[in-house]
């Protein structure tokens, strides 16, 4: 099983990036997926996820309206577009794949940082 980030690097503030994360080794069509991150110093958060088929997706208040999570099934591929970058968006953002509470997968992490 792998879920392998990309994507990430350094942006200014303002700016966008597209993360994806590809997904082998699993029947990913299965799978709710996930966007988590972690900021130095502070606990996993969950950013955005989005159902097996992709008819439903929820974000953290934090970043409503500026993120969009989306999912290629035929691709084995979820992606989070981020829009409007702020410093405080800095974090290592990891996939999460989820099938059940014990049945799960996360990704290596990338880093997004937000700085002039």
């Amino acid at each position: 099983v792998q879920l392998v980030e990309s994507g990430g690097g350094l942006v200014q503030p303002g700016g966008s990036l597209r993360l994806s994360c590809a997904a082998s080794g699993f029947t990913f069509s299965s799978y709710a997926m996930s966007w988590y991150r972690q900021a130095p110093g502070k606990e996993r958060e969950l950013v955005a996820g989005i159902t097996s088929g992709g008819g439903s997706t929820n974000y953290a208040d934090s970043v409503k309206g500026r993120f969009t999570i989306s999912r290629d099934n035929a691709k084995n591929t979820v992606y989070l577009q981020m829009n409007s970058l702020k410093p405080e968006d800095t974090a290592v953002y990891y996939c999460h794949a989820r099938r059940t509470l014990v049945n799960f997968y996360w990704g290596q992490g990338t880093q997004v940082t937000v700085s002039s």
